[in-house]
């Protein structure tokens, strides 16, 4: 089968700097376009253990600003501009987000001019691509739209304070998927993974003995629980619904949830497909869904 668009899980953690859940980002490739959508803790390893070189991502989209989502874009914009096997970007760095990506990019920039001076001068690289380009949105909306690959911008509820905060309906000739973005139970996923070829849903869950702590409790308010989210994909009804970013909630003495209770709960609301995201897990949409495994093996 030629796949029309793929969708490949970069990282499905949290903040929690583990070596099997990279922080959360969401690569896009269709009609010879990549983009990546989030670039949290590691999208670069990820990208290279792809063979995907790093220059040559046409456009990062942010869906909001916590530093899980962003710690990774020094790299993703400074490695990708070195004249390396890397892949060395020929053109400015491109990122698209809400209101705030311009002041997050200019900020960066201030930090790290020192080492683009050095570098220009050192190792003779062209200033203009380590230029970065901001596009800016406020409201939903198609933001970007090249070589037939459409990604529109709605928002999503991620909490009072988290603001801006959205997710990403992507459209490539038919194929559908659709990026939740961290969010609260919500009518724009809803409306927005109408239709949709893949769904990809964040997740939150803890153990019952830990839901009488505020602090888990405050976590939880800012998520999606495993119920909630089988009410989105049973009411949405995708080919394929997958969790990624998944807050599996624990203490010094209570363990986190298991993936198997994730899914128990979920199938309280839902009972169509339904993936556990992983690190390098792939999904290529065409009349059907793949689902690829890190470790290659397919199923649909």
């Amino acid at each position: 089968m030629t796949t029309d668009l793929r969708i490949t899980l970069l990282g499905t953690g949290v903040p929690i700097p583990r070596p099997d859940r990279f922080g959360p980002s969401t690569l896009v490739e269709a009609g010879g376009r990549t983009l990546l959508i989030d670039a949290g803790r590691g999208a670069t390893m990820r990208m290279y253990q792809l063979g995907i070189p790093i220059g040559q991502i046409d456009a990062l989209l942010l869906t909001h600003f916590h530093s899980d989502h962003t710690v990774g874009i020094p790299d993703l914009w400074l490695t990708g501009w070195l004249s390396s096997h890397f892949g060395s970007r020929r053109r400015p760095f491109n990122v698209i987000g809400p209101i705030g990506t311009a002041r997050l990019m200019h900020h960066l920039e201030a930090a790290y001019a020192h080492d683009v001076e050095i570098r220009i001068a050192d190792e003779k690289l062209a200033r203009e691509h380590a230029a970065v380009t901001v596009s800016e949105f406020e409201e939903d909306g198609v933001v970007y739209d090249a070589g037939g690959l459409r990604v529109i911008a709605f928002t999503v509820d991620h909490g009072d304070a988290i603001k801006p905060a959205y997710g990403y309906r992507i459209e490539y000739h038919g194929r559908v998927a659709v990026i939740s973005g961290d969010t609260r139970y919500n009518q724009n996923v809803l409306r927005y993974g109408a239709g949709a070829d893949l769904l990809v849903h964040e997740v939150a869950m803890a153990p019952a003995e830990l839901l009488g702590d505020p602090h888990i409790q405050r976590i939880l308010n800012h998520h999606t629980s495993a119920q909630e989210a089988g009410r989105i994909f049973a009411q949405t009804r995708p080919k394929m619904a997958a969790f990624t970013h998944l807050v599996m909630l624990a203490s010094d003495t209570v363990p986190a949830p298991t993936i198997d209770a994730l899914v128990k709960a979920a199938r309280e609301t839902y009972a169509g497909p339904l993936t556990v995201g992983e690190d390098l897990m792939s999904f290529e949409i065409g009349e059907t869904v793949i689902v690829r495994n890190p470790e290659g093996s397919a199923s649909t």
